[in-house]
């Protein structure tokens, strides 16, 4: 018999764990660079991505989110800040060498208001909501009180996601394949092409990640939506009228072409903004050689 879910208490965001700036020297090397680069108006410091699920920060690009206070504070270049208020992110390479080691990044940049607008319902493209509602990992707060609105930030990147996702995915089923459809709606939004089965490895490398935070949302995400134990299986039951679900795939059939049509603009706006270029392709020679 099913067992309701009714005792997983998640009060705070799910432990992830990674590198620790305190602890790798070049991480911390890095991190103050692009602190100083930007003035101190990083208040917040993020990592997600293939480094954070492999462990291994010194192969590949650390992909970092510097949240600011605000754009006018992060720089002094008046074309800088006004380009990525106009579009958010804006996107650098940065490096830091330390005893015979380099540790690579791609930097993004977002006010913290965007951050937590663009984790919100309030923003339509899955940009930011997409990426954060997987596990991240906040290497530096600037206080307690910045980690938790980071946090909450966080926790309103899953809720988006399976708000915008659940209308369009079956009734029933497991909470591992409603994540693997969810990651690969997302996906289906970028101008990149992810390779086959992309969007299953990353629900299943963090399988109880998922788990904690969709059990978290439950109660409150409406649409029928319950969790329950079945056998060794999390598993979910919603209920979707029929109009929620036509008005859903067409909002996902707009996300598609806006998604891809913002990407073709974020990458020309890169032309005037994107610094390192050349330590970057450089890199990627060398990499691929």
């Amino acid at each position: 018999m099913a067992e309701p879910v009714t005792d997983i208490p998640v009060s705070d965001y799910p432990r992830v764990t990674g590198p620790d700036a305190a602890t790798d020297p070049a991480l911390g090397q890095l991190l103050a660079q692009l602190q100083a680069r930007h003035h101190g108006a990083i208040c917040a410091t993020l990592l997600y991505g293939s480094c954070l699920r492999s462990g291994d920060i010194y192969d590949g690009l650390l992909d970092l989110y510097l949240v600011c206070d605000d754009y006018r504070a992060a720089y002094r270049s008046t074309l800088l800040a006004t380009a990525n208020w106009l579009l958010p992110p804006n996107v650098f390479y940065a490096e830091s060498t330390l005893g015979g080691r380099t540790l690579r990044s791609k930097v993004t940049v977002i006010s913290l208001a965007d951050f937590r607008r663009g984790c919100s319902r309030a923003w339509f493209e899955s940009y930011i909501w997409g990426r954060f509602a997987q596990p991240t990992l906040i290497l530096h707060s600037r206080d307690a009180p910045t980690r938790r609105q980071v946090e909450n930030c966080l926790l309103q990147a899953v809720r988006t996601l399976l708000l915008n996702t659940l209308p369009v995915l079956p009734q029933e089923g497991d909470v591992t394949s409603l994540w693997e459809q969810a990651l690969a709606l997302s996906y289906s939004t970028e101008l990149r092409t992810e390779r086959t089965g992309r969007a299953t490895q990353l629900a299943r490398s963090a399988a109880e990640f998922y788990a904690a935070v969709t059990t978290h949302h439950a109660p409150s995400l409406g649409l029928g939506f319950t969790v329950y134990h079945s056998g060794v299986q999390l598993r979910y039951r919603s209920q979707v009228a029929s109009a929620r679900r036509l008005a859903t795939k067409l909002a996902w059939t707009v996300r598609r072409g806006q998604g891809k049509l913002l990407s073709v603009t974020r990458l020309v706006k890169a032309l005037f903004t994107f610094e390192g270029g050349l330590d970057y392709i450089a890199w990627k020679l060398e990499r691929h050689s």
